[in-house]
Order: C-alpha cells, then structure tokens, then sequence
C-alpha cells in the first residue's frame, strides 16, 4: 500500500491500479445494490472500465514487461483475460431481466478480483523492476485510454465467437432447465395418444 501510495499519478503501475480500485468499487456497489435498474447501470459502466483497461494492459504494459516478468505469470494473465471477455461478451449479448444475468456478473467480479490480485500481488511487483520508463509508458496509456473512451473498443475474438455461436449465452445447466418442460410435454401428448388405442384393443376383447 505505501509503494502505491508513493507512485506518482501518471506512473503506468500506478494508472492500472487505480483501474483495479475503479472496478473493485463497481463490484462492491453491485453487491450492496437492491435495485434492477441501478444493477444494470452498474454492469454497463464496469464492462466498459474492464474493456478498456484490459485493451491498454494488452496492447502497451503486458508487452512492455512480458519478457523480463516471466512466461508462466503473463500467459496466464493472458488466460484470465479470455475468460473475463467471454463473460463480458455474453453480458453485452444477452437480455436485461435475464435471470443469470445478475449470476453471470457476479461470476465475472469473482474471476476479475482473483486477476487484479493476482496482479498486484505477483505481476506488478515484479514488472516494477523492470528497467522502463514507467511515466513515459503511462503517458502511452492514458493517450490510449482517452482514444478507447472516445472511438470505443474494437470488437475482439471473444465477442466474434459468442455472435457466431449465435446461442442464448446458456449455461448448460439453464439450457438443460428449459429442455426438462418441452420434454415433459412431449412425453405426454405420447401418452395421450396411446391411450384411445390401447381404450380400443380392450372393448374388442
């Protein structure tokens, strides 16, 4: 916390930490929030804060430190990365008033407060070791971040591969729940029908 504290305000560390701080603060506003439509508020400005943060780690900082940081540590940012974008793709898919997705949210800000964690506990430590201009670099990153907040960010490979699947962003578990009534449904105009033939069969005898 001291180390945060003595960064200076446009030190490329200290910008991405401020960004955790942003979407923490989001997450915890969500989680006290009894209301619909404040939570819906609350998912479009914390889809947009995680967008554009994690195009700036990925287009400027994570290649700046990658080498020196270590392999293992940065692929597997990469990985947590995907995996908050195909949430964040289904939530800009899917329907408000869907019932997950207040369930698919809080999945979200669980996977992301274990990332920034992880980050500020491993990543950032060690990337601050680096020999870099880290002012110069953050200058690269506010630029960027005022690009992103005025042109939008460009859609990526998660968002092109929920619209191609075309689906309703289900859960297995969701698609399985829907499936159980059209089944049961099937199963009994089945019934039906067998029962006049088998009414039939027993008056001939």
């Amino acid at each position: 916390m001291l180390e945060r504290l003595l960064l200076p305000d446009d030190h490329a560390i200290a910008i991405l930490i401020k960004d955790h701080d942003t979407v923490k603060s989001l997450f915890d506003r969500f989680e006290k929030s009894e209301s619909s439509a404040e939570k819906e508020k609350i998912i479009g400005e914390a889809l947009t804060e995680l967008k554009i943060h994690a195009a700036v780690e990925e287009e400027i900082f994570y290649p700046a430190v990658r080498r020196r940081v270590g392999a293992d540590i940065m692929n597997e940012a990469d990985e947590e990365h995907h995996v908050a974008r195909v949430l964040i793709a289904e939530l800009d898919a899917g329907r408000h008033g869907d019932d997950h997705r207040m369930a698919k949210f809080t999945v979200l800000a669980e996977s992301v407060r274990h990332h920034i964690k992880e980050e500020e506990d491993e990543m950032l430590p060690k990337a601050k070791s680096v020999d870099l201009d880290f002012r110069a670099l953050g200058k690269q990153i506010l630029a960027r971040k005022r690009e992103l907040q005025k042109d939008g960010v460009p859609a990526d490979a998660e968002h092109a591969m929920i619209k191609a699947a075309g689906s309703k962003n289900d859960t297995p578990a969701a698609a399985a729940r829907r499936k159980k009534p059209a089944a049961a449904a099937k199963k009994r105009k089945t019934v039906a029908a067998k029962r006049p033939a088998a009414r039939a069969g027993a008056s001939s005898r």
